[in-house]
């Protein structure tokens, strides 16, 4: 008899749907082996500090509804209190900061040792989410490091400790989406609301100010800046080129000698080639700059730009609402544009023009550089330890990591920009919606070029350093510990009555995905990866990380 009555509903239209991943691996005879440590990012988990107030963008729905689900799936196998624990931490501090103000690092260094110390000397396997992954990362340096900047745990305490991590849709290179935030608190969505309802977000009726508040807040969040992109044009291409050049943005392909095959009036068959796509053009001031040749775009520089009046100089009324574009004048905006194209690595120069003190805050805490040398001192400093570009993995080769995330669903890449119109108090540069490609096939959709992942972060981002730059023995992990790359292929839900599907690769959703969350159990009841049949790949990840030419 099914469990519920929507799933009586269901299975009635559908036919009778798979055991869920607990059940079936009970059946299989699998128990609990390993004690797992669940680290959620900002959308899995609220603060777990009192202070919060709030938690914002769904950490109390769907995300921590499938952070449910995956807790009571392993339950079915034996999980419980005493070998799970939830290493939650206030998202919206730097991450050192979380050991500074609560002792977050700490206590989960402690419970980590005690869950080990009572489960037999079975090591953990720890399952971060999203930005819990960048966390996971830093502690990883942290935990080994000596007093007092680190936990002086010595240099073989993930060895002993760790049996997995099971990275979950990881930011690893950051996400382009963390620029549109921070530089005009938009993302796609936003865009395609702000053209259709402008007089919503963008007027000053009410004093609602939707946009210039949300700026205000997060770029308080300290913690958001950790997923800037990182790597610069080495990772994410340059003017002229992207590791993505070629992708296909379709959502049905039908190939014939490696082209698609369409039909014109007459109905004779006509070759389709994917259009160019200049995903290392990140930000781009107009589609025509999107498009050009790069020997056509005449850059103005605008590091050593005048920036001209206060915006807001005798406006008291922004004071509610005052971000640091009231300071950056008309002659600041004006060189921002002119300069027309922005990569990943001029970006950071942009953000430190528009927003000086928000990266001088910023960059105490996190970088986004390629390290020349890893044995440098320097990077003992805990602002590099969350970028995997800028540290090595831990000493221990019998740990295994895993990078495991949805593709399938078109997820911002870059984007196309203009100015927006001038009023008190606003955001000067905003997501240009009206820009859009050439047919529905187009990656460009509402000013925003779309590529291959999880709808928040890009397969580049989330596969590179499993895929390339941590496989094997690489200066980024000189023991060896083994990599392995898990997608899972997105499947809407069929029904409504599936809710948000057991197939869904999507960010968030992606928790109640049965064949990750089997991955996961399978590989806390003591199974390696090569027992899972090691990769398993459905975008170009490995092609697309050939053409990226790290030193490795």
């Amino acid at each position: 008899m099914p469990a519920s009555f929507p799933q009586y509903v269901t299975e009635a239209i559908t036919g009778p749907l798979p055991d869920p991943p607990g059940v079936k691996l009970q059946k299989e005879g699998l128990h609990a082996k390993h004690p797992v440590v669940f680290v959620p990012g900002i959308v899995t988990g609220g603060s777990s500090s009192g202070r919060a107030t709030s938690a914002p963008r769904g950490s109390s729905g769907s995300a921590s509804g499938a952070a449910h689900s995956a807790t009571c799936t392993r339950a079915r196998i034996g999980y419980e209190e005493k070998n799970m624990y939830m290493a939650a931490y206030d998202w919206r501090l730097s991450f050192q900061n979380t050991e500074v103000r609560d002792q977050t690092l700490s206590r989960i260094k402690s419970n980590i040792e005690l869950l080990v110390a009572t489960n037999g000397g079975n090591r953990v396997v720890v399952i971060p989410h999203s930005m819990g992954v960048l966390y996971f990362l830093h502690f990883m340096k942290w935990v080994e490091a000596p007093p007092p900047m680190g936990g002086g745990g010595g240099p073989n305490w993930c060895a002993k400790h760790i049996k997995a991590v099971t990275n979950i849709g990881g930011p690893f290179l950051g996400v382009p989406k963390a620029v549109a935030g921070l530089f005009s608190s938009e993302a796609k969505d936003v865009a395609v609301a702000r053209a259709i309802a402008p007089e919503v977000l963008d007027s000053d009726f009410l004093g609602l100010q939707t946009l210039r508040h949300l700026m205000r807040m997060t770029r308080t969040w300290d913690s958001t800046m950790s997923m800037i992109p990182k790597g610069g044009e080495t990772i994410w291409g340059g003017l002229d080129w992207s590791p993505e050049d070629g992708v296909e943005c379709k959502s049905k392909k039908k190939k014939v000698n490696d082209s698609e095959v369409s039909k014109d009036v007459n109905g004779e068959p006509v070759e389709v080639h994917p259009e160019p796509v200049n995903y290392g053009r990140m930000v781009s001031f107009g589609k025509d700059v999107a498009e050009a040749p790069v020997s056509d775009i005449e850059q103005i520089e605008f590091r050593d730009a005048v920036k001209g009046s206060n915006l807001a100089h005798s406006n008291t009324s922004c004071r509610d609402v005052w971000t640091e574009y009231h300071e950056l004048g008309w002659g600041g905006i004006k060189a921002v544009a002119d300069y027309k194209v922005y990569t990943a690595s001029s970006i950071i120069d942009l953000f430190h023009f528009v927003a000086p003190r928000m990266m001088q805050r910023g960059s105490v805490h996190f970088s986004y550089g390629i390290a020349d040398d890893l044995d440098d001192p320097k990077y003992n400093h805990y602002k590099y330890w969350s970028n995997p570009l800028e540290t090595k993995l831990p000493n221990a080769p019998e740990m295994e990591i895993f990078s495991m995330y949805g593709v399938g669903i078109p997820t911002e890449r870059a984007y196309v920009y203009k100015l927006s119109p001038q009023a008190e108090c606003y955001i000067p540069f905003q997501i240009d919606a009206s820009a859009e490609g050439g047919d529905e096939n187009s990656c460009l959709k509402g000013g925003v070029y779309l590529s291959d992942g999880d709808e928040t972060v890009p397969v580049l981002s989330a596969g590179y350093m499993c895929a390339k730059a941590w496989r094997g023995k690489t200066r980024f992990n000189p023991s060896g510990s083994k990599t392995y790359v898990r997608e899972y292929s997105h499947s809407p839900p069929s029904t409504l009555l599936e809710g948000r599907g057991t197939q869904s690769g999507a960010h968030v959703d992606i928790m109640g995905n049965f064949a990750l969350m089997e991955d996961i159990i399978r590989i806390a009841a003591g199974a390696t990866g090569e027992e899972l049949d090691g990769d398993q790949v459905y975008s170009d990840i490995f092609k697309w990380s050939e053409r990226i030419k790290l030193k490795l």
